[in-house]
């Protein structure tokens, strides 16, 4: 019998559009924010930040995909991906990083494949 440790990665948290949540957001699987966070953000697995998400806050993922609006550090441990409507205004640390045309990028990058968000103290 095979075993399904695993099946949890898969499932997606959603923060729909009109949604505002006051404080930090951790979650041990995927999450897709389509709303506004003011706190930092915080996913075991990966984030999709959606094209009407305002986020005021640290992000840190696996792999995050972002089309939104973000204003502070992000940290993605493998990909980070800002599609054409996105907008980061903040520093950013990843292995792998992908700009779309039309994307806006405001910070400094770091694709320091030994930096991790735990000895980036700033």
């Amino acid at each position: 019998m095979a075993a399904r440790k695993e099946t949890h990665t898969e499932d997606v948290s959603i923060i729909s559009n009109g949604v505002t949540i006051e404080g930090n957001l951790l979650s041990e699987g995927n999450v897709r924010i389509d709303g506004k966070v003011n706190g930092n953000v915080s996913v075991s697995g990966n984030l999709t930040v959606g094209d009407l998400s305002i986020i005021k806050g640290e992000l840190k993922a696996r792999n995050i995909t972002m089309s939104g609006h973000v204003e502070g550090k992000v940290f993605a441990d493998e990909k980070l991906r800002l599609e054409a409507k996105s907008v980061l205004k903040g520093d950013l640390i990843t292995k792998t990083l992908i700009i779309d045309e039309g994307a806006l990028f405001d910070g400094h990058s770091s694709m320091n494949r030994n930096q991790t968000p735990s000895n980036s103290g700033e």
